[in-house]
């Protein structure tokens, strides 16, 4: 997870989930469960005519952005679906500044066949592969979550759910804070063409007051009286 605070924003990039990958033990009505979110899972729901939301810690009181605003950018590749946030929320800027922002997660909806249901041959529990679903929501999440993934059980959650809560996704984060430019003043020297410039005059005028008689005078009249008599002849 990247973090770039600036004056009056923050830019926050990473991975909200990696595909392909068996989640820790998560807890429903039924029991504990695992899940793996397949590939292509996240490039089907983002084909979807669905405005994706930017929350913080699943809070859709702390709504911070989305697709359509053009803050919240989302991709599928190879590792997982990738976020790029810049939000200007000042709690979330006062919580990067802080330490306070720790991961990613994200809310999504089940859709009709769009998970396989088995059982994880290495701890015998119900597997969920996911390979469709509508992303509603991807979150950024605070140490104040961080209790909520704490030991094997990460979320508790019933299948029949409308809303789902995906993995959090926790790795080392990057934090910079971008420096204010300081002004830049105008120059007052001058520019080295002017320079030169001033420097031809100040050379010039002095010679044209010594010497007056270096200024040639062209004297017209011999080509007047030519003129006049080549008309008469």
């Amino acid at each position: 997870m990247k973090i770039l605070i600036r004056a009056d924003s923050v830019v926050i990039e990473g991975y909200v989930n990696s595909v392909e990958r068996l989640s820790k033990p998560l807890m429903s009505r039924m029991g504990r469960f695992v899940e793996r979110i397949r590939k292509g899972a996240f490039f089907n729901a983002l084909k979807r005519d669905c405005d994706v939301h930017l929350l913080v810690d699943h809070d859709w009181m702390r709504d911070v952005g989305c697709q359509s605003q053009g803050n919240l950018e989302l991709t599928e590749d190879n590792i997982g679906l990738h976020a790029r946030a810049t939000v200007t929320d000042p709690q979330t800027i006062e919580d990067a500044r802080a330490g306070n922002l720790v991961g990613w997660s994200f809310g999504f909806e089940d859709v009709p066949d769009g998970v396989e249901r088995s059982v994880d041959q290495d701890s015998g529990l119900p597997l969920r592969n996911v390979k469709d679903m509508i992303l509603r929501e991807v979150s950024i999440l605070t140490r104040a979550k961080v209790p909520a993934y704490d030991g094997t059980l990460i979320m508790a959650r019933s299948d029949d759910d409308i809303q789902l809560i995906g993995e959090a996704m926790m790795d080392e984060i990057e934090v910079r804070e971008e420096k204010a430019e300081e002004p830049v003043e105008e120059s007052k020297e001058e520019s080295t063409e002017e320079k030169a410039d001033e420097e031809i005059r100040d050379e010039i005028q002095p010679q044209q007051e010594e010497h007056p008689e270096a200024i040639e005078t062209i004297d017209y009249s011999a080509f007047e009286n030519m003129i006049a008599e080549m008309k008469g002849a």
